[in-house]
């Protein structure tokens, strides 16, 4: 008996349906298909931790390789209460189109412990980080399937996965893992790479639509590493960022912070803790209006860059946003709803699919994996130049496809990426 109540959220089968269309746009054979819409390989394993007080702690960990047939397998590990293995299935199938949409010879991995590193000690986390390492060991290495940082882990995360694996292996080997500590095999720029990445496909999206970015307002969901650095970037180009929303870690709930002449960053980032959370309270006291989570989603502004977590955007809420919105950037992986899709897709504002708008942080790790294997480290402004180059390769590819055959920019981007994808396996023999 159908209770009525709407079906909950499943970032897998949104993943498969977005598939699902462009295969069928595209006329893939049933092998093909089968193939591409589940991954090669997934791991699903126990860690358990040796706490503080002396007991012991099982906490779950996941790791999935999607596709590797243009590449080892590249993605983030993430740290997050609610993880679950679909959501890690569906990061890794996005990983493998965003790696082919850059054109970057890598496929899809992803990973995710459940945990909440609020509530864990820097002891903890590193025999959490090392215990992860230790069950896919086997798996994993610079040609196999290459780690990097996700949500609520960092490049110290990262640093203990490493020593841990170069001590199992008896050898060194930086190229096993990305967003490592400059100085330690990590690459310049690599910390501003996801959010200058979104913003280069604005600044191409802004002259597609003739618009200039000083006349620009946006409105930000998240402030990690990837919206603060989308920030910075929009500001220097001349934009205005007028409100952010994230989590409180004191309040336990999420809070938009709106200033109407502007946010400033650096004032926001001083009260802000290592996981991006903003201290409500000092927040008010700097005089910033402080309004519910949802709120930066109805502002009256031109950009909207959702930067937190999956399906932020949808049914129940895509109605709030303003009819001023231009176009949407999307900075996280998975922000927008199917349904949702639909009705912003019908409104004509211009979308920046995920899996190009936030490939620059897999490109940049893709340029760290390769000088820590070749042992030689670019300059930051090498790095971000070649970063600004394959962006606006890949930006101007998807909008030229779009244009020519009449695509919605996400269709246009799967297009190319599944393409790529479905060829490298049947040069194979895959399929």
């Amino acid at each position: 008996m159908n209770s009525g109540r709407p079906k909950p959220y499943n970032s897998f089968e949104t993943a498969q349906e977005q598939f699902d269309a462009v295969a069928t746009r595209l006329g893939l054979d049933t092998g093909t298909r089968e193939l591409l819409r589940s991954p090669l390989r997934e791991y699903s394993f126990a860690i358990p931790v040796r706490m503080d007080d002396g007991s012991v702690r099982v906490f779950r960990g996941f790791r999935v390789q999607h596709n590797d047939a243009r590449g080892p397998c590249k993605g983030g590990i993430r740290f997050h209460p609610l993880e679950t293995l679909d959501t890690v299935r569906a990061l890794a199938m996005w990983m493998t189109w965003k790696c082919a949409v850059v054109d970057i010879p890598l496929g899809g991995g992803k990973g995710g412990i459940i945990c909440d590193p609020h509530n864990l000690s820097l002891a903890e986390q590193e025999r959490l980080c090392r215990g992860f390492v230790r069950q896919v060991v086997r798996n994993v290495g610079p040609t196999l399937d290459v780690p990097a940082p996700d949500v609520m882990t960092s490049g110290q995360h990262m640093l203990w996965m490493l020593d841990e694996f170069e001590a199992i292996r008896g050898e060194h080997l930086p190229g096993f893992i990305t967003g490592k500590p400059v100085g330690l095999g990590g690459s310049l720029g690599r910390t501003e790479a996801t959010g200058y990445g979104v913003v280069f496909t604005i600044r191409e999206t802004l002259r597609e639509l003739g618009l200039r970015a000083e006349d620009t307002r946006a409105s930000v969901q998240g402030f990690g590493n990837v919206a603060q650095y989308a920030i910075e970037l929009l500001m220097q180009l001349g934009g205005t960022v007028t409100c952010v929303s994230c989590w409180d870690q004191k309040d336990q709930v999420a809070y938009s912070y709106r200033r109407r002449s502007g946010v400033d960053l650096a004032e926001l980032r001083s009260i802000t803790d290592r996981f991006g959370g903003i201290d409500s309270k000092r927040a008010r006291e700097l005089g910033y209006e402080v309004l519910d989570g949802d709120a930066w989603l109805e502002q009256e502004v031109e950009i909207l860059i959702p930067a937190a977590l999956e399906n932020q955007i949808h049914i129940d809420n895509v109605d709030r946003i303003a009819p001023t919105v231009r176009l949407i950037a999307e900075g996280a992986n998975g922000p927008t709803g199917p349904r949702a899709d639909a009705v912003i897709r019908e409104r004509g504002i211009f979308m920046i699919p995920d899996l190009l708008a936030n490939s620059g942080g897999v490109t940049c790790s893709y340029f760290e994996q390769v000088q820590s294997n070749m042992n030689y480290y670019w300059s930051r402004d090498e790095v971000l130049g070649k970063l600004d180059l394959k962006m606006t390769s890949a930006f101007r590819a998807v909008a030229e496809l779009a244009q020519r055959e009449n695509l919605y920019m996400r269709d246009a981007a799967y297009v190319i990426a599944v393409t790529r994808v479905a060829q490298a396996s049947r040069d194979r023999g895959w399929v």
